[in-house]
């Protein structure tokens, strides 16, 4: 049966691409995201040919069907319009779609969310536009759009993707010439680390939510004491047994640590390359005691889920938070610890910068400052601090108060 406008609008996009077909040749591609796009396919010289007609609904089923005829019309009189095309002229979309489904090594997450850009900024601009047509000014018109609204690194990462498509065009026989080739140093790349923070407002949903976790116990304790101590990932994922001091309840971070066989980056210690110390505060240490009780006779304090001679990733806490409902990119990742006690120990007044300043482990630029803050650790202030600290995170639990409100009787 031919076609019709209501069965057209009514036809829903299925798993995977199918036709709906008029007359004469003329059929509808729906692609699984919805798009539709009017293809002629016609045997001439005994070899199946198809021509891209254009995309619907900007090219109704009466203009499919005249741009039909008019093919028809042509090879009627002996007049080849194919002759020298392509098997198939394809769009963007389809070569691109093409493409991504080669990507077989993707995880399913990722492969969503490159196709949900695609679908998002790239399609609606140029998706429909045959392949061989393609400018490079069409192919940075929409990477101009995403520019200009800041979101450089997206920009840039679809910049790279557009480029890859269209050599795969080219290594399909579909063009001779990639023209995104020229997108070279057309987008302004920005390589900043965003290390996202919660505002100090949203202590009590942190712990809410942590308390909450029903992962791993040893992730939930890493998060925990990560939140507590607050010091880099590197620094707490490599750590071993042999740092903690119970006794006199410091952790000391070496400038280095003892290279473990087949652990990549175990030799890394304090970031600043010199020793770093963390006084313990009675919830950490309670925490220590009970990770004792999980790898206590391991010689890494927090082994992987897999192999105990190795650490846990290095996405391990920003998994967990993800988990419990945080977006690590824009609200809070484990990095963003640091900035949250910093943020507390400053506004409380109670405590110097020089002794914030030493326990975030911060690199200090002045060197014969730097000298003086190193020997002389400011401990004294650091104990308590650490203390402060915690128990101020524990008073939050269940309210928010404001650092510098927070009545503290600890001495």
């Amino acid at each position: 049966m031919p076609l019709t406008d209501t069965g057209i609008r009514s036809s829903k996009p299925k798993d995977k691409p199918y036709k709906l077909s008029d007359s004469n040749g003329l059929y509808l591609l729906v692609h699984s995201n919805g798009s539709k796009y009017w293809r002629f396919r016609r045997t001439i010289n005994g070899k199946d040919t198809t021509r891209a007609l254009g995309m619907y609904p900007i090219m109704t089923l009466a203009e499919a069907r005249k741009a039909r005829d008019e093919f028809l019309k042509s090879l009627s009189q002996g007049i080849d319009p194919l002759h020298a095309e392509k098997e198939e002229i394809a769009s963007f979309e389809e070569i691109a779609r093409q493409w991504h489904a080669r990507k077989k090594t993707w995880s399913s997450l990722h492969s969503l969310n490159v196709m949900r850009a695609f679908e998002t900024h790239l399609f609606p601009e140029i998706g429909s536009k045959a392949i061989d047509l393609l400018t490079t000014q069409d192919l940075l018109a929409p990477l101009r759009a995403i520019e200009e609204t800041g979101k450089h690194e997206l920009a840039s990462r679809l910049q790279q993707r557009t480029t890859s498509i269209m050599r795969y065009a080219v290594q399909s026989g579909l063009i001779k010439y990639n023209p995104a080739q020229e997108l070279t140093g057309a987008i302004e790349t920005h390589k900043s680390q965003h290390r996202p923070a919660l505002p100090l407002e949203r202590i009590p949903e942190l712990l809410q939510k942590i308390d909450s976790y029903s992962g791993r116990n040893l992730t939930k304790i890493a998060v925990k004491l990560n939140l507590l101590i607050f010091i880099r990932s590197s620094e707490l994922r490599f750590s071993r047994w042999a740092e903690i001091n119970k006794e006199h309840r410091i952790w000391e971070i070496p400038a280095n640590r003892e290279e473990l066989e087949k652990v990549r980056f175990s030799y890394r210690g304090s970031k600043m390359k010199m020793p770093h110390l963390i006084p313990l505060s009675s919830q950490a240490l309670m925490l220590i005691e009970e990770l004792e009780a999980i790898s206590g006779d391991e010689v890494l304090m927090f082994p992987g889920d897999h192999y105990q001679h190795k650490p846990m990733s290095e996405n391990t806490i920003n998994k967990a938070l993800r988990t419990m409902g945080f977006d690590t990119k824009i609200e809070i990742c484990g990095h963003g610890f640091r900035a949250m006690a910093c943020s507390a120990l400053i506004e409380s007044g109670r405590w110097s910068r020089d002794a914030v300043e030493r326990q975030m482990s911060h690199q200090e630029r002045n060197s014969v400052r730097a000298a003086y803050i190193h020997k002389a650790e400011h401990m004294e202030e650091r104990r308590p601090m650490l203390q402060w600290w915690a128990d101020y995170l524990d008073a939050c639990r269940e309210e928010f108060i404001p650092p510098y409100a927070f009545v503290w009787g600890r001495k």
